[in-house]
């Protein structure tokens, strides 16, 4: 029996897996992913915050992406915790449009966020001299406010679209939280206008960035080229490689799923491709930000020193 989208009150996740032991298990996994997200992302906000030496641009995009990522992890890991120990699968209709909305929104603002610290990078290593002038505090902030009004209005429209589709048969999403493959699979009929609007934010949000970071890209391995020291190639191969394993890892992924028609989905393997993404790569930027990092490692050094004097 079909049913419009009108009478649909809420969907069920199915989640990973349907055995209870397993379950408790991803429980255990996830719980501790988050903390880490959790812990890691705050820990680098305040320490960029707090740390007058890490006031440049660089490190202002990398908050600005630590906090995203938080915010990130938190639209999808808590419900999957919620599942792995609940027999209540449901989500309202409303509960997986909000969902849907900050999951998209969110995703495209770090798309474009990444574009920007790419730009960032190849200023920084093109015209080191005139770095802080260029990159002056207003552009810096135009940047992330360009980053986040992109994303989200690109969400408005995913959303209303997506949510005004017709619904039918059962209403069971092959997957741990709202997304648009799982819900097409569930349309009675796409309409070619929703993949053409579907289309369009890939390539607003998603290929468009990917462009401009293979861009800034190919002008920073031209400026490294010029640069006549070992040392100075190698300084400025050291600043790009945080960024360039976070676009790498995030975009890939990102592609994977969104790229391709309707017709080549398989829930199953999407959904672990998704999970990278959503989940895991929020846990490992800090990581990839601070991990090589002398400027991060110092800071830290002096916060644990700072609060052992206090105390």
């Amino acid at each position: 029996m079909e049913r419009s989208n009108h009478t649909v009150t809420e969907f069920i996740l199915v989640g990973f897996t349907t055995d209870p032991t397993m379950q408790l298990v991803l429980f255990v996994v996830f719980l501790g992913v988050y903390s880490l997200t959790v812990v890691g992302n705050i820990t680098l906000m305040v320490l960029i915050c707090n740390d007058s030496r890490l006031h440049t641009p660089m490190y202002f995009f990398i908050g600005n992406l630590s906090f995203l990522d938080l915010w990130y992890s938190s639209v999808y890991t808590p419900k999957i915790l919620m599942t792995c120990i609940s027999e209540d699968k449901s989500i309202s209709f409303a509960g997986c449009a909000t969902q849907f909305f900050f999951s998209a929104g969110l995703a495209y603002s770090e798309c474009h966020l990444l574009a920007a610290m790419a730009y960032d990078r190849y200023v920084a290593i093109s015209s080191p001299l005139l770095y802080a002038q260029v990159m002056s505090r207003r552009l810096c902030i135009c940047l992330v406010i360009y980053s986040y009004t992109g994303g989200f209005v690109s969400a408005i429209i995913l959303t209303s679209n997506t949510f005004t589709l017709d619904f039918c048969g059962d209403n069971i999403i092959n997957d741990f939280f709202c997304d648009v493959p799982p819900l097409v699979k569930l349309a009675c009929g796409v309409m070619e206008s929703y993949q053409a609007v579907l289309y369009f934010l890939v390539a607003y949000n998603v290929i468009t960035p990917t462009m401009l970071i293979l861009a800034s890209y190919l002008f920073i391995i031209a400026a490294i080229l010029r640069i006549h020291s070992s040392q100075g190639r190698r300084k400025a191969v050291s600043t790009c490689s945080s960024h360039l394993v976070s676009v790498t890892l995030y975009f890939g992924s990102f592609l994977y799923i969104y790229s391709r028609p309707k017709t080549s989905y398989s829930l199953e393997r999407d959904k672990m491709v998704s999970t990278f993404y959503t989940v895991l790569f929020p846990m490992l930027n800090p990581m990839i930000y601070s991990l090589r990092n002398k400027d991060v490692k110092e800071a830290l050094k002096r916060l644990f020193q700072f609060t052992h004097s206090e105390v």
